[in-house]
């Protein structure tokens, strides 16, 4: 196979590591840390000495040092460093120090090293007061981490029979167990938090129901809400609309209908806007995600929130729901509604509908939204300007994509140069030379000069349409001083166009003489695009001279170059100048990635080398490589191509032990083998044979 086939050599292998101190002094702080030391620090004994100069019993000094170290200096690392030191000289710390250090271990997010200084410290006496033991209980509450928390609290309960934990700190850890569908756990908290003393309220049942509704135990849920109605506590509304969220996920639209008029009647009772507003937006987001929209145009309709909800707010929501499912053309219908009814969309409702309609191909839709738009001094952001040209050139509606570049010219603040070069660029998706050609005219007309961008987008659509000659007559007039001078990006689109068009020898010439003599020097760029338009046209041995000149000239190549060079070398049947090229050139130089690696087996097994492609697999894998799932579906693919299902079966055992997993176009291929397999089978048992 391929005689000098090397693994890696890491830079630095052999090399003994060096002594970490921070590794062998576990009080020692990384350089990061120690950097941000205050100015009195300066090592680990100068520090013992300055301590030592306050007496121990100075509690206010060394509380305020730790405090400061926690929250000015955001150096926890030191504090532990120097409270440990204080705890060794017989100081005992107090709430306040503990409260410091927890503070700033939540901070810097240590948070289960917060949890367990905080269980230390009960452990060995010290249990804050009830306030201070609210206030930690909070910030670990951040950490999201339930369990942890809850084994705090039950640790303090030993140690403070008397302690009641917050109602707020109730109802924040029973949402965390429900996020983490520990529902009956929640529950247990909810009576335990009855039994202290704590009346729940509208937060802990809601929060409740959903946690039961998230299992889907929707029984327990209603129970839930009628408890809570003969203890007193009344629903709010976003306890309904949570409750709906589930309701309708169960396909019960009558039931789902029932609570939504609860819910209207719930909103015109409630004191707080902001709930009636998080209920409503979670139940468009519902019925959006569910796939009721209709329910959604009959809310956009109907407004049946009436005044609870700011009908802007309202409408505006929607929009934005609709178009975050897919529904733009249903987004584009409230604005309709919204119109009718006197309300203006906002402008990012309007650009959020037209840039989706451009994404989903509903350019002229989109067209006729922006022309209601101007009405209300809406203009498109130069992202769905884009989308929407390119769109419109593609549908070949070439007066609207005009139509558009005069409304975005007008346009306040814009670019005007770079909003051609959009449309430039849109009309190369169009074979029209001759519209190019009168938008630049245009651009001069009306006093906008063309930049090299403009023109290499203009040179680049020519070539892509063949037309060469005009190409090169652009390139002349910036050569001369007409334009804007050439660049780098130019000339490689020139020449890409030569060798498309067949003229290697001019292409060749632009590259090896007019680049140099213009004081543009090839990057590796360049001669990728000129590597790959000489192999197309099937020009391997030019291509091969272009690298060994790229390479005189200091230029090394990439993987890019190399995965070029491969596949080029084995589509024109020369195998084994490919293998030579990758034991001479490619392993040597380290710089290989996975496109080398499957140019090399797309090369191997369209040889019919299905042997040696899988030894060149596993070499790969021996000498610390690891190939991707893609190198190992082109082998795969092709033992199935050849029938062989016990190799095929075989190199996915290799693709598990090596850490993969076999992806969709890897079963595709297994279950082709085995559908031409029950083919031929049937094929053989059929009565009727030829």
């Amino acid at each position: 196979m391929f005689t000098r086939f090397r693994p890696f050599k890491c830079p630095v292998a052999g090399k003994p590591a060096a002594f970490r101190l921070d590794i062998l002094c576990p009080y020692s702080a990384p350089s990061h840390v120690r950097s941000h030391r205050p100015p009195d620090y300066e090592s680990s004994h100068d520090q013992n000495q300055l301590r030592l100069q306050e007496p121990i019993t100075n509690r206010p000094y060394w509380t305020k040092r730790i405090h400061n170290l926690c929250t000015i200096h955001r150096n926890v690392e030191e504090a532990l460093r120097l409270l440990d030191f204080l705890c060794l000289h017989g100081y005992l710390p107090d709430s306040l120090n503990l409260s410091s250090i927890i503070h700033a271990l939540c901070d810097a997010n240590r948070f289960p090293e917060a949890h367990h200084r905080f269980l230390l410290s009960l452990a060995s006496g010290l249990a804050p007061d009830e306030r201070t033991c609210n206030v930690i209980i909070a910030r670990l509450l951040d950490s999201r981490i339930p369990q942890s928390t809850f084994h705090v609290i039950r640790s303090l309960l030993d140690v403070k029979p008397e302690f009641v934990p917050s109602l707020i700190s109730y109802n924040r850890l029973i949402d965390q167990f429900c996020t983490v569908y520990s529902v009956n756990v929640a529950h247990r908290l909810f009576f335990d938090m009855k039994n202290r003393g704590h009346c729940p309220n509208a937060v802990t049942y809601t929060t409740l129901i959903n946690g039961y509704c998230k299992i889907g135990d929707l029984g327990t849920a209603h129970n839930l809400l009628d408890e809570m109605r003969e203890c007193g506590v009344v629903p709010n509304s976003l306890t309904y609309s949570l409750l709906i969220r589930w309701v309708f996920r169960r396909r019960d639209v009558e039931y789902g209908r029932e609570l939504m008029r609860k819910l209207w009647e719930r909103m015109k009772d409630e004191n707080d806007p902001s709930l009636n507003t998080a209920a409503f937006a979670n139940l468009i987001d519902s019925l959006c995600r569910e796939g009721f929209f209709n329910e959604v145009f009959r809310i956009a309709e109907e407004t049946p929130q009436g005044m609870s909800v700011n009908e802007e707010f309202a409408y505006g929501h929607m929009i934005d729901a609709l178009c975050r499912a897919g529904r733009n053309h249903g987004a584009s219908r409230v604005v309709y509604i919204m119109r009718k009814k006197g309300f203006r969309p906002s402008l990012m409702s309007y650009n959020s509908v037209i840039h989706g309609l451009c994404k989903e191909g509903g350019y002229m839709r989109a067209y006729q939204l922006l022309e209601e738009g101007i009405e209300y001094s809406y203009l498109p952001s130069e992202y769905t300007y884009r989308i929407l040209v390119e769109g419109l050139c593609q549908e070949s509606d070439i007066d609207k994509a005009k139509q558009l570049l005069q409304i975005m010219l007008n346009k306040d603040g814009v670019d005007r140069t770079r909003i051609y070069n959009v449309h430039l660029q849109a009309l190369c998706l169009m074979n029209n030379p001759t519209e190019l050609l009168n938008v630049v005219v245009f651009m001069l007309q009306t006093q906008c000069q063309p930049d090299v961008i403009t023109l290499n987008t203009v040179i680049n659509g020519f070539c892509k349409m063949g037309r060469i000659e005009e190409a090169l007559k652009i390139l002349d007039d910036m050569m001369m001083g007409k334009f804007s001078a050439p660049d780098a990006v130019t000339l490689t689109t020139i020449i890409c166009g030569l060798l498309d068009a067949g003229r290697t020898k001019e292409a060749l010439a632009l590259l090896n003489e007019v680049m140099p003599n213009k004081g543009y020097k090839p990057g590796v760029i360049t001669y990728n695009a000129v590597l790959c338009g000489l192999f197309k046209i099937h020009e391997a041995s030019k291509a091969m001279g272009v690298f060994n000149s790229m390479v005189s000239n200091g230029m090394a190549g990439d993987s890019t170059t190399y995965a070029i060079i491969v596949d080029g070398l084995c589509q024109s049947g020369q195998m084994e100048e490919a293998k030579r090229f990758w034991d001479d050139t490619i392993w040597p130089s380290q710089i290989h990635d996975e496109y080398v690696y499957a140019a090399i087996l797309k090369g191997l097994c369209r040889s019919g080398n299905l042997n040696e492609a899988c030894h060149f697999l596993y070499e790969l894998v021996d000498s610390g490589v690891t190939p991707n799932i893609i190198c190992y579906n082109i082998v795969i693919d092709k033992a199935c191509k050849l029938g062989l299902k016990k190799e095929a079966y075989q190199i996915v055992g290799e693709l598990r032990k090596n850490g993969l997993e076999p992806d969709a176009v890897t079963w595709r291929i297994l279950d082709k083998l085995h559908g031409n397999q029950r083919i031929e089978f049937c094929a053989k048992d059929s009565p009727i044979q030829p």
